[in-house]
């Protein structure tokens, strides 16, 4: 490709970080886990930040933090990656789809409301591609019902509402270090939460269970846990890429900005919506076209990489057919989105010329 979709940030820092972790020999979790963990909770200015192994693994445990399981029901957007919606049937929960806003292609917050019965023990919403969601008004509904809210942050590091960085407003959010995103371990999570009980909770349960003691004399296993442990490997990336976060990140909102400017005028282009008062993190650029699919065919052949937005979950057999998963409506704003949104490239040396290329070589295949 002559322009790929994304590029992870790998300097040379990075990759001195890295060979210090394994000439040290100290490969597993342990300080650099934790100089991360730092870091990461003090970017996000919240009280705790924990490692694990995966978005997916940080949000199945905050569900079993928080007592959900089998006879409960989690309410979660179809338009977003299956992560979201597998994790409350892992626990035994059912999840409990509903439809989006198709302007934001955030959740729909009246659909959540419609969707609660008293089996509802929280609401998953994800801030899709970086864009926040509105906390006021998912807060509204949390005080209104007595629910959790677990937010699915994977695309989110560094956006904000109201001034505030995401990763503070819910009750616990989970954040994806995955390779697609600008900040990345090549595999990771990170857990934030201003509760010390539910955190020491989480620390317990990604350690197998274990009491967090002194020394291994005193180890005891206080719950039934399991492995979802950070190695420093991994560590050493991400706290190579949080030292130029800011960098990265104002990068990317000009080149955000840049696209708007090159494609707000074109008919055949629309623009999601920003939430008003949120700042968007643009972990992805997307778009909304008509022949979406013929049009990423198209690009590539231009030496374009562009992709879908993500997924409309219910039109998937796994989704369909589980006892553990309950669809709400006929979700026509995910199915839209699913099928005209369009992702463009986005990363951290894209330059404007690049991104010329990228929006005149659209037109050409939209025209």
């Amino acid at each position: 490709m002559k322009i790929p979709l994304i590029k992870p940030y790998i300097n040379q820092d990075i990759k001195d970080r890295v060979l210090e972790v394994l000439d040290s020999g100290y490969l597993t979790e342990g300080p650099v886990t934790k100089e991360f963990e730092k870091t990461f909770k003090n970017y996000i200015g919240c009280d705790h930040a924990i490692a694990f192994t995966s978005c997916t693994t940080g949000m199945e445990t905050a569900l079993r933090c928080l007592g959900i399981g089998p006879g409960d029901e989690v309410i979660v957007p179809d338009y977003t990656y299956p992560a979201t919606t597998n994790v409350a049937p892992i626990v035994g929960a059912t999840s409990v789809i509903v439809d989006i806003n198709r302007d934001t292609m955030l959740i729909d917050y009246d659909a959540i409301e419609e969707a609660i019965t008293n089996k509802t023990k929280a609401i998953v919403p994800v801030s899709e591609f970086g864009n926040p969601l509105d906390y006021e008004r998912l807060n509204r509904i949390k005080e209104k019902y007595g629910l959790y809210i677990i937010e699915d942050a994977a695309c989110s590091v560094g956006a904000e509402y109201k001034g505030v960085k995401v990763g503070n407003y819910a009750d616990i959010s989970a954040f994806s270090l995955h390779p697609r995103k600008f900040i990345t371990t090549g595999e990771g999570g990170m857990i934030t939460t201003n509760n010390k009980k539910w955190a020491d909770w989480m620390i317990s349960y990604k350690h197998f269970g274990m009491g967090m003691h002194q020394s291994r004399l005193q180890t005891s296993f206080e719950r039934i846990g399991t492995n979802y442990k950070m190695s420093n490997i991994l560590a050493a990336i991400g706290l190579g890429q949080m030292k130029v976060i800011n960098k990265l990140l104002t990068k990317r909102r000009e080149l955000a900005a840049n696209y708007i400017k090159l494609l707000e005028n074109n008919e055949c282009i629309a623009l999601p919506v920003i939430t008003p008062e949120g700042k968007h993190a643009y972990q992805s650029f997307c778009i909304f076209v008509e022949n979406r699919d013929e049009v990423i065919k198209r690009m590539k052949e231009e030496g374009i990489e562009t992709q879908i937005g993500t997924y409309a979950l219910h039109l998937h057999k796994a989704f369909r057919t589980s006892e553990l998963i309950k669809i709400n409506s006929d979700l026509l704003n995910s199915k839209y989105a699913f099928y005209n949104s369009l992702t463009l490239p986005l990363y951290h040396d894209l330059s404007f010329k690049q991104q010329n290329y990228v929006v005149n070589k659209l037109f050409d295949v939209i025209l």
